[in-house]
């Protein structure tokens, strides 16, 4: 059959008007569409409308995606993406496809040795990994796309934003360390505090004993520089028990309101000392800065150990900053900071310039005994102390260090609005009983009571003692002794110093006492509080210590009763 027939002329002929038809509608000239074939074009462009709505429906919902996805050809040439994806490389879509993906997403000019895409060709199975991009995190997933023979044609590259999962996590992480850290400070110090408390019972024995000798002998004894060796070594003993119980929070203080910047100018001339001319000293004082309640004593030898910890930390020289600062803790700084309750604090720094400490050291810096001192250049309980101290007076410690970069000190003291007290002068050197005082030792360490009995004897006192409190009330309420002072330990069985005292100071309120304790279990321990007014000596004590205690509270009638919990801040 000839092509020229008539019939091929008609089809020719409606296939050109169709044609044109076509044409027009794509120029939007659809009055041009004309004749029988008008219904046939019309459906035509109905198909086209359709497929270019589904086709906006999908990338709508391609872009609504959070994840950022690609769609990669098997060479790896990007194909299609998404917004998520042009928002993460900061390029629009016309500016990535048919770009090779490691070149849009690494910057590099050849694909990477350890690309997932390499094992996917063999696997043909989803391959998974993190990556860091511009400072944020992903989780990246690589699933095939495969043709009706299994062949590798593509690949959906998916990137997750994992940043904020993965910072809750490493947050979970290093809170759960710190919380690990404090439970370890915290069981060694329930062990060095119970040591310490048991060896200070022994020294005090050692030393009043050995005092006693030593006021007996001639000053020409050879014996003489025997017994002050012996009476040296245990105050070094002593020395080192009082920073073991500093460390675990069970020594007494004796906190004043008081200025933090008066403290630190007290203390400059003393720290350029000892430091010495190699470093520099530089303090810088907030102005207005909030009083603190702390222990004056205790917060000098903060001070002085930071500054010993930073000098050795710069054996060729440098600078040590010293600042304060006012500061408000907020609920976000405490939800990072569990030890840190939210509100107004006083800010001590101290930065040094010296060789800086690793993670590893950092971790275990207020360990008590932990030094990287050579052995015989200290004892590893300086930090250890400066932590116990703070953290007794409701204070917070922190460190930051890196290696060859310095290290920084930052403790934080709570803000008080109460007014500063007056300062109570020191007592004189007279320490020996000139009236011949009555005192009822109450002490429940059989050794101790007897060191105690001969110590106050040989100061001109009359003494008679009890070995618990029941045996105190025994004697003042049933046999009648009326003590000029009751000198008791704080902890005893069945019932306290304070205890005791309450109940005498019912019926004998103008009744003098002297504290005295290792540490203070109960609410000491928790509170490591006392009074102000209420007269309490540490042990061990020298035998001048204790004299010269009992001549300031029989001279200046300290009456008022021990508190707990209830005379706590």
């Amino acid at each position: 059959m000839s092509g020229d027939g008539p019939l091929a002329d008609v089809l020719r002929e409606r296939l050109a008007r169709a044609e044109a038809a076509l044409e027009a509608l794509r120029r939007g000239e659809v009055d041009l569409v004309i004749g029988v074939d008008a219904p046939l074009v019309v459906r035509f462009r109905h198909l086209v409308e359709e497929n270019e709505r589904l086709a906006r429906e999908w990338q709508a919902t391609f872009d609504a995606l959070n994840d950022a996805v690609w769609i990669m050809d098997a060479d790896q040439r990007i194909v299609r993406c998404n917004k998520a994806a042009e928002h993460i490389v900061t390029q629009d879509a016309t500016a990535v496809i048919g770009r090779p993906c490691w070149e849009i997403l690494h910057g590099h000019s050849e694909i990477s040795p350890d690309c997932p895409m390499r094992r996917l060709r063999h696997t043909l199975q989803r391959e998974s990994r993190e990556m860091c991009l511009s400072g944020r995190w992903y989780h990246v997933t690589l699933d095939p796309i495969l043709d009706e023979n299994k062949g590798l044609v593509g690949a959906v590259h998916v990137l997750h934003d994992i940043t904020d999962h993965k910072t809750a996590h490493e947050e979970r992480i290093r809170l759960q360390e710190q919380l690990q850290q404090a439970q370890k400070l915290e069981s060694v110090g329930r062990l060095t505090g119970g040591v310490a408390h048991d060896f200070n019972n022994l020294l005090i024995i050692i030393l009043g004993y050995g005092d006693m000798v030593l006021s007996k002998l001639h000053p020409q004894d050879p014996m003489r520089q025997w017994v002050k060796e012996i009476l040296g070594a245990a105050n070094r003993a002593a020395a080192l028990t009082r920073q073991l119980l500093a460390f675990s929070r069970k020594q007494t203080l004796q906190p004043v309101v008081l200025n933090l910047n008066d403290v630190l100018r007290s203390l400059d001339k003393m720290l350029r000392r000892l430091i010495g001319e190699d470093i520099a000293l530089e303090i810088s004082l907030a102005k207005d800065l909030a009083r603190v309640v702390v222990d004056p004593g205790q917060i000098e030898q903060v001070i002085m150990n930071l500054a010993v910890n930073a000098r050795d930390a710069m054996p060729q020289g440098g600078t040590l900053l010293m600042e304060t600062a006012n500061v408000v803790l907020d609920d976000i700084y405490a939800s990072t900071h569990p030890e840190v309750t939210p509100g107004h604090y006083v800010r001590l720094s101290v930065t040094d310039t010296g060789c800086g400490m690793s993670k590893e050291v950092l971790d275990r810096i207020f360990e008590p005994f932990f030094t990287t001192k050579e052995r015989g250049r200290g004892t590893g309980l300086g930090l250890s102390t400066v932590y116990g101290i703070v953290k007794q007076s409701d204070g917070s410690i922190f460190v930051y260090s890196e290696p060859h970069r310095g290290t920084t000190f930052k403790i934080y003291l709570p803000a008080t609005e109460a007014e500063a007290g007056p300062v109570t002068a020191r007592a004189g050197q007279v320490y020996a009983s000139d009236n011949g005082e009555h005192i009822l030792v109450v002490e429940d360490d059989e050794s101790l009571r007897t060191m105690m009995a001969s110590l106050l004897s040989e100061l001109g006192y009359k003494v008679t003692t009890a070995a618990n409190a029941g045996e105190a009330l025994l004697l003042v309420e049933e046999v009648g002794l009326n003590p000029d002072l009751i000198v008791t330990d704080v902890v005893m069985p069945n019932m306290s110093g304070k205890q005791l005292m309450d109940r005498l100071q019912r019926t004998r309120p103008h009744l003098k006492a002297l504290y005295m304790s290792g540490y203070t279990d109960n609410a000491i321990v928790h509170y490591g509080i006392l009074d102000p007014g209420t007269a309490f000596i540490q042990k061990p004590f020298t035998r001048e210590a204790i004299g010269v205690k009992i001549r300031e509270v029989l001279g200046k009638g300290f009456t008022e009763p021990f508190s707990g919990p209830s005379g706590t801040r």
